[in-house]
């Protein structure tokens, strides 16, 4: 593969217009059938753009093929229960997406379909049954940005005939490629980074083996969560300056977190480029970059968080991530919120926990937002 530098400006040449510098938008969704063997997506009301984006986001995940979705929930959902079955069991990672805990939590239910969690690797080991079809991690999680070992899940797996499925949303593949560490199945929220301009809602997924394929494009077929042409041409405009963008923000994130660190008012810092971070050696062993994600906790209570964002100039005190823009939420009352006390206390998310998304501006602009806030609400 070119250098991912490259590799994002240059990905496929179009097929439609040769001479154009970018790829068209083709809105078409019939195509003559008679001296076509190979139509790629039959019976699904696909678009050239939807073919040419998921193929692009493939070669970087450096899969073998890849389809995309209207959103991240669209392509977890159709991942999962592609491969389950009523009576069928899954084991998830415990620290999760709140959207895809929900889903665990009352969607698989209602199809009949057993859910566990599992924190490491024996935990995965331990909970396997002989009805267990399938393994879900997200790594770096969120919100703690916890860290799994990719090849050692995978090991697992691969001996109990499992399918793997990653969510690596939080990494992107400029940071980590889970497919060439053994996973079968790489899942995206395209809403993030790969659009990485918080107006773009999309999903994406990667599959290593074409095995596969024809299950999960039944499923897609099924459920719909079909992208647009016009989408889809934006989507691949985001996607050229991916490298460069992930990189800005792989490098204020560190700074950030070490400024953080050594904070009187910060009670603890989640951030796996940390040498302190209990999986940093393996977040070096697995990735290439830490990411632009991480979570720290103040010492204060509810109300001062609350203040302490308000007070905030430059980072924007709003949900979603992977943006240019630097955003900042507290996941009790976001993301997990959801959830009882006791629940969100058992998978570490305590009131005082903030998610810091950080953006390309320049990194010594936002400690120096965060440090007036904290002035302000007296920490």
């Amino acid at each position: 593969m070119k250098n991912f530098d490259t590799g994002c400006v240059h990905p496929l040449k179009s097929e439609l217009y040769n001479s154009a510098v970018t790829a068209g938008i083709q809105p078409a969704v019939s195509y003559e059938y008679i001296g076509h063997d190979n139509l790629q997506y039959p019976g699904f009301y696909s678009t050239y753009n939807q073919q040419r984006l998921g193929q692009i986001i493939c070669n970087m995940e450096q899969g073998t093929w890849g389809m995309v979705f209207s959103s991240g929930m669209a392509a977890i959902s159709t991942a999962i229960l592609s491969f389950l079955n009523n009576g069928a069991h899954i084991i998830f990672s415990k620290d999760l997406y709140g959207g895809t805990l929900k889903f665990a939590n009352e969607e698989l239910p209602k199809r009949g379909i057993a859910c566990s969690f599992a924190g490491d690797v024996e935990g995965f080991k331990n909970l396997i049954r002989s009805n267990t079809k399938i393994m879900y991690i997200e790594t770096p999680s969120n919100p703690l940005l916890n860290i799994l070992p990719l090849e050692e899940i995978a090991d697992v797996a691969k001996t109990n005939n499992i399918i793997t499925i990653i969510d690596n949303t939080f990494a992107s593949p400029i940071n980590q490629l889970p497919l060439l560490h053994g996973f079968d199945i790489v899942v995206h929220s395209g809403t993030k980074y790969l659009g990485g301009h918080n107006d773009l809602p999309y999903g994406a997924l990667v599959s290593g083996s074409h095995d596969n394929k024809e299950v999960i494009f039944d499923t897609a077929k099924m459920y719909g969560g079909s992208l647009t042409p016009y989408e889809c041409y934006l989507a691949e405009r985001s996607l050229k300056t991916l490298s460069l963008r992930i990189k800005k923000q792989n490098g204020n994130a560190f700074v950030i977190a070490e400024y953080l660190k050594g904070h009187a008012s910060v009670e603890s810092v989640y951030y796996p480029g940390l040498s302190a971070h209990p999986q940093h050696n393996i977040a070096k062993q697995q990735m290439s970059g830490f990411g632009g994600m991480l979570s720290f906790e103040l010492k204060t209570g509810v109300e001062s968080i609350t203040a302490f964002q308000q007070k905030l100039q430059l980072v924007r005190p709003a949900l979603s991530l992977g943006g240019v823009e630097s955003l900042m939420c507290a996941p009790a009352v976001t993301s997990h919120r959801y959830l009882s006390k006791e629940e969100r206390l058992a998978i570490g998310i305590k009131d005082n926990l903030l998610r810091l998304s950080v953006g390309i501006e320049d990194a010594n602009d936002i400690i120096e937002d965060m440090q007036q806030a904290m002035r302000q609400v007296s920490l």
